[in-house]
């Protein structure tokens, strides 16, 4: 190697220097080269290749070249690399580049070298894809070659090549062991350089790792896993990680909490919802398997619940020794777990999930929960049968008449500094602070809200402040005990039961019947008795036998019941006192927690079931809501289908009746024009001026003609026209009525006032204007009724200029001319008066067809708009539909993982009871 490394310094030359340090090398060179020469067989390799080196380090690149250049022995290969690196010097980087490759050489160390220099060149060329490919050929030849792995990783990091520097760091931490190269690793799995990386690239590491060092396993596994959250390799990774653990051997250490604490976290992320249950059922048992194997058995409760109820959910995949193992631990480990603060979580996820997917949570089950979780209060539960005095009771604590003893509600009283009432239902809570409103309240039942209220009435009680107490009353059992599942929903949200007794006839059978089937809903609820109207006993002796016997006859169902002697009618301090160390001496809870967590659970139990209930109601509603909109579209084509019909109707009889009002008034003028012109021949005399009489009368006639039309024709027409506009008026309202009709009923069959189809009653606003402006003055044009030319009157015209010089002949054009006029055809004068006449009336009549639409043009549009937005709701619900029915694992994939997460609160809770786990059916389950 000392030779290798006097050759890659180019400092061979100083092997002929070490018995002439003194002299100059360059001297001793020539003269070694002079003696070489002088010998029989020379070969001045050597020393030619001594002296490049020289010429080298003094820049004469040249002379070096030169030099190399007959170099002939084993030095060539390297002479030929020394030669490539002058011709770098001298920036002649292709010649450089082409001598470098073809030097042939089985020397390692040679050849690492000559690729280092390519690098070097490549990257001075700006050939980076050649650059990628002669390091990777560096690091596979020579990988502990001084410095080539630590050039390579910093080419790719210089590169942003990460996935090379990735590759480059696994294989050399699989290859050396060492910790740099550990560390390099880590940063670029933290740094997530390696998340885009398929999670089984990395076992080999793991393996390696985990012979070497188990610390440095731990962190490189923490890495790893919080790199892949997240992301899309997450469950590739999990179960990579998962195969892993299953294949190796743990020993109890703390070095292991960090892997632990990994697995906690994924399990409860993994149940969260956001996942599918075909994702997880090869990964959530070998996860928890595993989470067994390296969790600390002190905090072995959180994986051995879930691997236990996971196990009841979805028997037969976790095998029968990792579930006696997870039996064992949970038997003689000690829970650390607030049950009631996880059953919360639960709670508030199951929540949060049904916002997300639009259903509608109980606000009744909300409001119990809050209330559940309040551990300051101790919550009494306060029942009896009808005409015990409940009422009188929970009246005399309050010290005011609020309950009544005929309520069919539930009411729950709480101490609160200002009065508030609430009514609240699984679909609504309506707040008031007048006690007015109270009784509306209380007789509320489900025709009005569905479901029957429970009201919540917070007012300043002394008493309920200083127990810390909320009364839950129920309404009391009748004959018929109607009121039964009203208490019993409730017995679950409450601490103990206070049932009132009547002193006259206390603890009776039926009494005795409702408390046993009590005792059998709720096996744990503590049950004690007020002894109520006692003041109706005559004597301290009666009362006290009284007590006796029905102490004595309770007893023998509830040998731990106790009774307190009450009179609501005598309501005094020492009463009081002795209520509040009655209610203290029994009401004890060791462990409030633990059953406020049971009710809890029960509650949430009854939410997914609530949950899947509506489930099924949302896609029956949906279903009921697809077909109700197909039957609208019926109607409402239907609807559109007689606007059309009544459209054409009415265009049809007003424009018939405004065609027969214009024919009438034609047929006046057709009669009346002809009269009018033939009546000016008492126009014509004698005396008149027949050369000019045909322009004068012509004029005359025209003025008679308009006189007629203004003075007769117009008012009768406006008449005529007011009286059609009176009659249109009459069509448009009947029509307004009917589309009104039509609107209320549909307005009636969506439940509100959506359509609305109100006719364009301006149309007779502009039909008042346009006949006032035609019926008001005309002005026509002069007809030309005398100088047309026609025979006869060009005959007259003639005669007139011809022969009215001469007076003798004027009684002769006299009598011609009154003859003509008196017998003359006005038919087409006529007709092109009343064309002139009509034209304006023509013009109005040819736009009525287009009026009437515009009047019936809301109602069309209105409902048009109603067919499109009914086809885009049922296409909207048909979708919503399908997507119900082709993706059901969407809903019930969540609510199976929150049954697992109620199981395993459930296993969770019974820790401790007769040191067993006790299995536990759900009441919720999934078809």
């Amino acid at each position: 190697m000392r030779l290798e490394k006097q050759l890659i310094k180019k400092i061979y030359y100083e092997t002929f220097l070490i018995e002439n340090e003194t002299h100059p090398p360059l001297q001793v060179l020539g003269e070694a080269y002079l003696n070489e020469q002088k010998n029989e067989i020379s070969d001045g390799s050597y020393i030619r290749f001594a002296q490049g080196e020289f010429y080298y380090h003094h820049q004469d690149f040249e002379s070096a070249i030169f030099k190399w250049e007959k170099v002939s022995n084993e030095l060539a290969p390297w002479a030929q690399k020394n030669i490539a690196d002058a011709y770098f010097e001298l920036n002649q980087l292709s010649v450089a580049e082409n001598v470098y490759t073809s030097i042939t050489t089985d020397n390692k160390i040679l050849m690492t070298e000559i690729i280092l220099q390519l690098l070097s060149l490549y990257i001075e060329q700006n050939n980076i894809n050649s650059a990628f490919a002669v390091i990777k050929e560096a690091v596979s030849l020579n990988p502990d070659y001084p410095n080539v792995t630590t050039i390579a990783r910093s080419f790719y990091e210089e590169q942003q090549d990460f996935d090379s520097a990735v590759e480059l760091a696994v294989n050399e931490l699989i290859r050396t062991e060492s910790l740099p190269w550990f560390e390099v690793l880590k940063e670029y799995i933290d740094k997530g350089f390696t998340k885009n990386i398929s999670p089984d690239y990395f076992y080999q590491v793991l393996v390696t790792l985990n012979n070497v060092d188990q610390v440095q396993f731990t962190q490189i596994v923490s890495s790893l896993w919080h790199s892949y959250k997240n992301e899309q390799n997450y469950l590739s990774w999990l179960q990579t990680i998962n195969e892993f653990f299953l294949q190796i051997e743990i020993h109890s250490s703390d070095i292991w909490d960090k892997i632990s604490s990994l697995y906690e976290e994924t399990y409860f992320e993994l149940i969260q919802g956001q996942y599918m249950l075909n994702q997880l059922h090869d990964i959530i048992p070998n996860l928890l398997t595993n989470w067994l194997k390296v969790v600390n058995p002190s905090h072995s409760v959180f994986p051995s619940s879930a691997v236990l109820a996971w196990n009841e959910i979805f028997p037969s995949k976790i095998d029968s020794e990792h579930l006696k193992h997870a039996e064992n631990l949970l038997i003689y480990s000690i829970n650390h777990v607030n049950g009631l603060e996880y059953s919360l979580h639960l709670f508030e996820s199951i929540t949060q999930w049904a916002q997300k997917h639009d259903l509608e949570m109980s606000n009744r089950f909300r409001w119990l929960v809050e209330e559940l979780v309040d551990l300051r209060t101790n919550r009494i539960l306060v029942t009896g049968t009808s005409g015990n005095g409940k009422a009188s009771f929970i009246n005399s604590i309050l010290g005011e008449n609020i309950l009544e003893n005929s309520t069919s509600n539930v009411v729950v009283f709480k101490n609160e500094a200002h009065t508030e009432i609430n009514a609240i239902t699984d679909s609504t809570i309506t707040t008031t602070e007048d006690f007015s409103d109270y009784q509306t309240m209380m007789s509320l039942d489900r025709q009005t809200y569905g479901d029957r209220a429970c009201v919540e009435f917070k007012l300043p009680c002394k008493f309920l402040n200083k127990n810390k107490l909320t009364f839950v009353v129920t309404p009391s059992f009748n004959r018929n005990n109607d009121n039964r599942d009203e208490t019993f929903e409730y017995l679950n949200s409450v601490d103990e039961l206070l049932f009132v007794l009547n002193a006259d006839s206390p603890f009776t059978d039926k009494e005795r019947d409702i408390l046993l089937s009590i005792q059998e809903h709720t096996p744990n609820l503590q049950i004690h008795f007020l002894l109520n109207k006692i003041d109706n006993i005559y004597s301290e002796a009666e009362i006290k036998r009284v007590l006796h016997d029905t102490q004595m006859r309770i007893n023998a169902y509830f040998p731990n019941a106790s009774i307190f002697p009450y009179s609501s009618l005598y309501t005094n301090r020492q009463q009081l006192n002795d209520l509040t160390e009655f209610i203290h001496f029994n009401f004890n809870h060791k462990n409030i927690d633990t059953e406020r967590t049971k009710k809890l659970l029960f509650f949430i139990r009854k939410t997914i079931k609530y949950l899947l209930d509506k489930r099924v109601e949302m896609e029956n509603s949906i279903v009921d809501s697809i077909k109700w909109n197909e039957d609208m579209l019926v109607k409402l084509n239907g609807f559109i289908n007689n606007l059309t019909a009544l459209e054409k109707e009415k265009i049809q009889l007003i424009t018939e009746s405004y065609r027969t009002m214009k024919y009438e008034i034609a047929n006046d003028l057709t009669e009346n024009i002809p009269k009018i012109l033939q009546s000016c021949s008492d126009l014509i005399s004698e005396e008149s001026d027949f050369g000019q009489i045909d322009i004068e009368l012509n004029t005359a006639m025209n003025e008679r003609v308009q006189k007629y039309l203004e003075q007769t024709v117009l008012p009768n027409l406006a008449r005529s026209m007011q009286n059609w506009i009176a009659i249109s008026n009459n069509e448009f309202l009947q029509s307004q009525s009917y589309l009104e009709e039509i609107s209320e009923g549909l307005n009636s069959l969506c439940g509100e006032n959506r359509i609305q189809l109100e006719c364009d009653f301006k149309v007779l606003d502009d039909w008042h204007r346009d006949t006032d402006r035609m019926t008001t003055r005309i002005q026509m044009e002069e007809v030309n009724i005398l100088r047309r030319f026609t025979p006869a009157q060009f005959l007259l015209k003639s005669a007139g200029k011809l022969f009215g010089v001469l007076p003798k002949n004027n009684a002769m054009l006299y009598n011609k001319y009154k003859q003509y006029l008196e017998n003359e055809d006005y038919t087409d004068v006529t007709a092109s008066i009343i064309n002139k006449f009509f034209l304006q009336f023509e013009l109005f009549e040819n736009a009525q067809e287009r009026d009437i639409n515009m009047f019936f043009r809301n109602p069309y549009n209105a409902l048009e708009q109603a067919v499109e937005n009914i086809h885009i709701e049922i296409q909207e619900k048909q979708d919503t539909l399908l997507i119900m029915k082709s993706n059901p694992e969407v809903y019930h994939d969540s609510i199976t993982l929150f049954e697992l997460r109620l199981r395993q609160c459930e296993v969770i809770l019974n820790i401790g009871d007769d040191n067993s786990y006790t299995d536990l059916s759900l009441e919720t389950n999934i078809e």
